[in-house]
């Protein structure tokens, strides 16, 4: 029996977007946002997305749990591919997969106390619980995440961003689902608290078996935590593999670029390495580049690659290191 969680194949998600200067009865344009892409995500795995903003990392992960319609593709979860117009198919994915956001006091209901908010998903799907129960299990995660349970009636407001972050830890573990979104989590918080919610975050995806899909920024925190690593630009998937993979057999050019641009604590290591500076902006997803999405700012680009599209491709036979790139394949 396969142990694939989450299988995502050729997944768009396409918005429609009009100029002021168009006419209303022309066509609006497509903004092209996530544009085919395939994941897979095993029990007790943490896929980890990287890439710079506008990518498309985020939609991607609202698309996973339905929170924004996809254009076309599949997303299986279990064995049994998701419907977003079933309703009650909905309910049971979303128990099963839950989402942490990327700013942890936007997240929270400010007119709700902690205790509330935590308590919120157990009145949705476990209604036959008593208020005694709620409240047991609420005060036993908040203590699971570092929140002292008689903390329990306070509000959002009353708490620093890391406390905040791990209000929003203890309302997606609340249901104990098999997988956590978790969607830039760390990137509106101190470097130091950072660490903190990263490693609060490994202990409890060890201690209660989860799965996590991983989007960040830092491709340090993403090293830290993540067993694979996939490399999204313009709504493309570019590279893929395992960390040791994509860390030290980096073969994409923008994964080069971002792999640069990683701070390093040796002072002497620092001073030989080489930074690769991107020239230009994002493309538009609305109008990509022919061919390859990257050649408008790849340093080693080549006439042919505004003619192809490069496909996803194993870099040897069984390898699960996979490239997007003319020059690698």
């Amino acid at each position: 029996m396969s142990n694939e969680l989450l299988v995502v194949s050729d997944l768009k998600v396409y918005f429609s977007v009009r100029d002021r200067q168009q006419k209303f009865w022309e066509k609006p344009h497509q903004l092209k946002a996530v544009n085919g892409v395939n994941l897979q995500l095993k029990k007790g795995e943490v896929l980890g997305i990287v890439g710079e903003s506008g990518c498309g990392k985020s939609t991607l992960a609202r698309a996973l749990i339905g929170l924004v319609a996809s254009t076309d593709g599949k997303v299986v979860w279990m064995g049994k591919e998701i419907n977003p117009n079933d309703q009650r198919m909905m309910n049971a994915v979303r128990k099963d997969m839950q989402m942490i956001f990327q700013d942890p006091l936007a997240s929270l209901n400010p007119r709700m106390t902690v205790g509330d908010i935590i308590a919120e998903p157990l009145r949705t799907h476990h209604k036959h619980l008593s208020k005694g129960e709620v409240k047991e299990r609420v005060e036993a995660m908040m203590s699971k995440v570092g929140l002292l349970p008689n903390l329990i009636n306070r509000y959002p407001h009353e708490f620093s961003g890391g406390q905040c972050q791990r209000i929003g830890v203890a309302r997606a573990l609340i249901l104990e689902p098999k997988v956590i979104i978790c969607d830039e989590p760390v990137s509106a918080l101190d470097v130091s608290i950072q660490a903190q919610v990263i490693n609060l975050l490994k202990k409890l995806q060890k201690e209660m078996d989860l799965s996590l899909i991983f989007i960040a920024h830092d491709l340090a925190v993403v090293k830290h935590i993540s067993d694979r690593i996939m490399v999204m630009y313009l709504g493309n998937v570019v590279e893929e593999g395992s960390k040791d993979d994509v860390y030290h057999n980096t073969k994409h050019p923008y994964t080069k670029a971002l792999m640069s641009a990683v701070p390093i604590a040796d002072p002497d290591l620092a001073k030989v390495s080489e930074i690769i500076y991107l020239e230009g902006d994002l493309p538009s997803p609305i109008h990509p580049p022919s061919g390859c999405v990257f050649r408008t700012r790849c340093p080693s680009v080549m006439e042919k690659c505004s003619e192809m599209k490069p496909d996803l491709q194993s870099l040897y036979a069984n390898s699960t290191h996979r490239v997007a790139c003319l020059i690698e394949n």
